[in-house]
């Protein structure tokens, strides 16, 4: 809808302008005024100044002359803007009957063309409890995955989970030295934390510790029974503990092949690398030297013979292209790995592998606690599901304030709890670093995710009052100034899940939902809904067109829409 308004506007300026700027110049220039007093849309003349030889103000003034006025209630010159306002009813209606008509579908497009999408993303390592710092890969790729999926892409997850590695070394170390079968049996994550938490505070005052675990990983490597054994348990209990919460979160995944699954992939990796002659011995050790490219070498082989992690995400790479003969492939991992992603698709195009320029990294900032940085190795984690479990109580004691009759109160706490830990992620910028504190996560009032949920509730409380549906072919006109800004936030919907896919920045959705909230409530405020008269029929269109882009917003985002709270 905006994109087709936006569009008529640049066509109208640009009958104006001749040739002075390409259609994609006028429409990067034009803004949303502050305030609709202003106009709904404007155009800054600044950049016409130079190669007019006039004042800004001079040339908005002709232009206002010069443009079609028909499809708008008026244009006005405003200092150095043209301000075009639109026509309010004839927006209403269109807006009020493509929202509704759409359903679940509005702003749905095939950009995609069904296109492959591998998204790389949670990863959580195995033996180790699923903390606050495995939260942000696992809702940002899950909310890629229904943003580019609702653009006609299709995407797959994958959950590449971190079961190999120096650390089932240490681990296995660890077990030996300090841990029991029926400590791990009684609680597996916990004490297997313990373990490799002890093992790094000894190494520290006994380095050699460090060399018994990298020869326990390479018994792993070489097939010892004993270190397969405990591998295999430790994968186990561990994949359970995570499957418990990722059903608390509603995600799902394509596929679990961890870094384990590609142990018999990368010998070929390797011996293509020597074929095309891009290994070289260094200090013992096989790289690909990146000089040319401007970066650190690419480390293929320790001195040991023991893989590394770009030897294994090389593999993975060409197995996930030769599988899915993918348009895109996204890595959710964290902005430190940055320099990584960099040698991978260096070393695949050395390699003469160009899809590789269809590798994604999306990077994100930290989440913090108390400021510090949050650290397995070191003891500082915040358990994810401790958190949940806390949401989820402050949850239910705001609800059972407000109201405490609610028929299914323990669910929609479950819903909204999960939700603002959710939502309070990804409504942060990915790039942003935030310190976590959950006090200010499970709020009903300012820019949360309970305050979206419950405004779509306060929507489906006004349309169960009403005792009546919309009909579509009754007047959907709408004169009410409080309704203009958001009519034009639900116009602004199908723009948004664009721009959100192509920034990959899901927090783009959730600062749309805040928007279209406060516009709602700001609504609902200074109007009276519920009124019998011409416009009734056209007003809860409104709240119906709210409710459904709030609950696809949220469902976008991965975030439940309870009815009621």
């Amino acid at each position: 809808m905006t994109l087709d308004i936006k569009s008529t506007i640049v066509n109208s300026l640009q009958s104006a302008l001749a040739d002075e700027l390409s259609a994609e110049q006028i429409m990067n220039l034009l803004e949303v005024p502050k305030t609709s007093k202003l106009g709904d849309y404007a155009f800054p003349t600044f950049i016409l100044a130079k190669s007019r030889h006039q004042a800004p103000q001079k040339i908005a003034a002709e232009l206002v002359e010069q443009i079609d006025k028909a499809p708008y209630e008026q244009i006005v010159a405003t200092g150095a803007y043209v301000n075009f306002f639109l026509d309010k009813g004839e927006f209403a209606e269109a807006t009020l009957q493509e929202v509704i008509s759409a359903g679940d579908h509005y702003g749905d497009d095939n950009i995609g063309q069904q296109g492959n999408v591998p998204i790389d993303m949670s990863s959580p390592n195995i033996a180790k409890p699923m903390s606050m710092g495995h939260l942000r890969s696992t809702v940002i790729g899950n909310s890629l995955a229904n943003i580019l999926a609702k653009i006609g892409y299709k995407p797959i997850k994958i959950n590449y989970l971190g079961d190999w590695g120096t650390q089932f070394g240490k681990l296995i170390v660890g077990y030996h030295k300090w841990g029991s079968e029926e400590e791990i049996k009684a609680d597996p994550i916990g004490n297997l934390l313990k373990y490799y938490v002890q093992f790094h505070e000894a190494a520290e005052e006994d380095p050699e510790l460090n060399d018994e675990g990298r020869a326990w990983f390479k018994k792993l490597e070489d097939g010892d029974p004993e270190a397969t054994h405990l591998w295999e348990w430790f994968r186990g209990l561990s994949l359970a503990e995570f499957q418990k919460i990722y059903d608390r979160l509603g995600i799902t995944f394509d596929s679990y092949n961890g870094e384990a699954y590609y142990n018999d992939k990368m010998d070929p990796v390797v011996d293509e690398l020597t074929e095309k002659g891009l290994l070289e011995m260094s200090q013992g050790a096989q790289i690909v030297d990146l000089t040319v490219e401007n970066l650190t070498p690419a480390l293929i082989k320790r001195t040991d013979g023991a893989t590394l992690y770009i030897t294994r995400d090389l593999a993975a790479a060409i197995d996930r292209y030769n599988q899915f003969h993918f348009v895109k492939s996204l890595y959710v991992v964290g902005s430190e790995q940055t320099e990584h992603f960099k040698q991978l698709k260096a070393v695949l195009k050395k390699m003469g592998d160009d899809w590789a320029d269809e590798i994604v990294h999306v990077p994100f900032g930290l989440i913090t606690k108390d400021g510090k940085k949050l650290s397995t190795r070191k003891g500082n984690v915040v358990l994810l599901d401790k958190v949940l479990d806390e949401a989820v109580g402050l949850a239910k004691e705001q609800i059972s304030a407000k109201n405490p009759d609610l028929a299914n109160a323990d669910q929609v706490a479950d819903q909204v709890g999960v939700g603002a830990v959710v939502f309070h992620d990804l409504k942060n910028d990915r790039m942003d670093s935030f310190d976590f504190s959950l006090g200010e996560v499970v709020r009903f009032e300012g820019e949360t995710g309970p305050y979206v949920q419950y405004s779509n509730a306060r929507a489906q409380s006004i349309l169960r009052k009403a005792q009546r549906g919309v009909d579509l072919n009754g007047q959907l006109t709408l004169a009410d100034p409080a309704a203009w800004d958001t009519l034009k936030t639900l116009a602004d919907f199908p723009a948004t899940i664009l721009r959100a896919a192509r920034e990959y920045e899901p927090s783009v959705i959730a600062k749309y939902a805040l928007r279209l909230a406060k516009t709602f409530n700001k609504y609902y405020a200074n109007s009276k809904i519920l009124v019998e008269d011409d416009e009734l029929n056209a007003r809860l269109a409104l709240v119906q067109a709210t409710s459904q882009v709030l609950t696809q917003a949220l469902s976008l985002l991965g975030v439940q829409a309870p009815t009621e709270m």
